[in-house]
């Protein structure tokens, strides 16, 4: 079935190619398509000599999207994942490339985080879904029960077979803290492999870049402050050839008998966050920097450091509010990767959408949680990320631009 797939964005990419190699004595022109895939707003902004061609790889882009969603979705019943998750404690199941690929960068980044990031939470997801919603804590026995079910133990990949075995019944997998990233990055090689390659994708948050824009250095981002993405940002990078990802609970948050609870969840303990963390990953690949930023918002600033500083390309910037105040860490490589600079009050703020977990900031656009089919958004909730970016204005549409409807 990817082969499939695959063959027919070929074929597309194909015509877009010839296309751009018919028009490659004109001006590159800045073009921009949004979707609705995974529950969040995807966006691609893209550089074409030809109109043509950025349609047909736009489409052919969205269309790899929007077959990741298929196969990765835990909202998705008859989605991969979901027959996965049901056939837990069943003995291994042999499992797609696309699916096979994702959890098992998953696993690497578990071991490496000390089971921080695990993509086996799903049973402590629908748990404190519940809590939020109630605004209760979960019953102990209930959440002693989850906890149960969930562990980077009981999830085995079998390499050779490419398998996947869940060992405990009633287990529930849950890619919503790296599936995003990994589409972006698919989305970036089917333009890639139609001959686009300036590009931007954003899927939510998960921002993979290529080539720079025309007469720039690179894709210039606003990274979010702590106090939320409708609040000026706390600074701008400057990437190209790379991805980056946020992830926090400025807006997606709940308190709990007192307690300010983030959506993310310890899947060691099986507590909600407590506090307040933004963290902000650049690195080579979305997958990467979307997983990382999960892990990090659950291990802290300093454990955060020590894992990013490991990462080979990966930079980091965290900023935590304490008992004492904010807290700010940057990983040795932030500032190199990512040219950082502080905003200061001149820069002009950018106007693009921030996604969060639950529904565009954007009220013209609501959509729901991440991966979960539209749905009214108060029934909306997701264990992983308040996105917060902002493309800069330097993404401004200049003379001359055209734009998808």
């Amino acid at each position: 079935m990817d082969g499939r797939r695959l063959s027919l964005a070929a074929i597309v990419c194909l015509f877009a190619e010839i296309t751009l190699r018919t028009a490659a004595i004109e001006p590159l022109t800045r073009y921009e398509f949004a979707q609705v895939h995974m529950g969040t707003q995807v966006r691609i902004v893209l550089y074409s000599a030809a109109r043509a061609a950025a349609d047909e790889a736009a489409s052919a882009a969205f269309a790899r999207i929007a077959a990741l969603d298929q196969a990765l979705s835990d909202y998705r019943e008859s989605s991969e994942l979901m027959e996965v998750s049901r056939r837990a404690g069943s003995g291994p199941v042999a499992v797609g490339d696309d699916l096979f690929r994702v959890l098992r960068a998953a696993r690497e980044i578990a071991d490496r985080s000390d089971g921080a990031f695990d993509v086996t939470v799903g049973p402590l997801s629908v748990l404190w879904r519940h809590a939020r919603r109630e605004g209760a804590l979960p019953d102990a026995a209930d959440l002693a029960a989850a906890r149960a079910r969930v562990g980077r133990d009981k999830l085995a990949i079998d390499d050779r077979r490419r398998t996947v075995t869940l060992t405990t019944k009633g287990m529930q997998l849950d890619l919503g803290g790296i599936a995003k990233g990994f589409a972006a990055d698919e989305a970036a090689a089917v333009l890639g492999r139609c001959g686009i390659d300036r590009a931007l994708i954003a899927a939510g948050g998960d921002i993979v870049v290529r080539d720079a824009p025309p007469g720039r250095d690179g894709w210039r981002i606003a990274v979010a402050a702590i106090e939320g993405a409708d609040r000026p940002p706390a600074g701008f990078i400057t990437l190209r050839n790379a991805a980056v990802s946020t992830s926090g609970d400025s807006e997606q948050f709940a308190v709990i008998g007192g307690v300010r609870r983030s959506h993310i969840i310890d899947p060691r303990t099986g507590l909600a966050l407590s506090g307040r963390r933004s963290v902000t990953i650049v690195a080579p690949t979305g997958m990467t920097a979307d997983a990382l930023a999960t892990a990090v918002s659950v291990m802290g600033g300093p454990d955060g450091m020590r894992l990013v500083e490991t990462t080979g390309g990966a930079g980091a910037f965290v900023v935590e509010e304490t008992d004492r105040g904010v807290r700010t860490f940057e990983s040795r490589r932030w500032r190199a990767l990512g040219a950082f600079t502080t905003r200061t009050i001149s820069d002009p703020v950018a106007s693009s959408v921030p996604v969060d977990s639950s529904v565009a900031v954007d009220s013209s656009n609501p959509v729901a949680s991440a991966f979960r089919p539209l749905v009214p958004v108060a029934s909306a909730f997701r264990r992983k990320e308040t996105r917060g970016f902002r493309l800069q204005a330097e993404e401004e549409k200049k003379k001359g631009s055209a734009h998808a409807p």
